[in-house]
């Protein structure tokens, strides 16, 4: 026959770091800034607020610094059509991108962007997902997160 002992002690909990974000949106900053997978946080001005390393490799930016500050699509983003020999999208096209439809319409925005780097014809295709970012029941932002297809 088994015998289980059980022995019960208080709970540690750390203490409330006063350096922590106050805001939904900060804390997602900080997320975004040191995480392995591919994603971008931008506010509701479309300024890149936070990347993660894999996704300024995966659209072809450069390190976070150089985007972090920056309008989203005047950071060196570039994105091209699906055609043959693609073309830079217009402006009319690049407001339909996740990030920003996530952004202006208030709702979850998936689609897939085709993203090409410095001295690349082809491109890369990059599937984003999009969710708006909430501070105090408005949208601040939107938080995308990214994969190669």
């Amino acid at each position: 026959m088994a015998h289980v002992e059980l022995s019960l002690s208080e709970v540690f909990a750390p203490a409330a770091s006063t350096e922590q974000e106050s805001d939904n949106f900060g804390q997602w900053s900080g997320m975004v800034s040191r995480a392995a997978e591919p994603c971008l946080l931008i506010d509701a001005g479309t300024t890149v607020v936070a990347i993660s390393s894999s996704g300024c490799d995966l659209l072809c930016l450069g390190a976070p610094d150089d985007v972090i500050g920056l309008p989203l699509l005047e950071g060196g983003l570039r994105l091209v059509d699906f055609t043959a020999s693609p073309s830079e999208l217009t402006e009319q096209e690049t407001d339909k991108i996740p990030p920003l439809l996530a952004l202006h319409s208030g709702r979850l925005a998936r689609g897939l962007l085709r993203v090409q780097g410095p001295g690349s014809d082809a491109g890369r295709t990059v599937d984003a997902i999009s969710t708006p970012v909430l501070t105090d029941g408005a949208v601040a932002g939107s938080l995308t997160f990214l994969s190669a297809v």
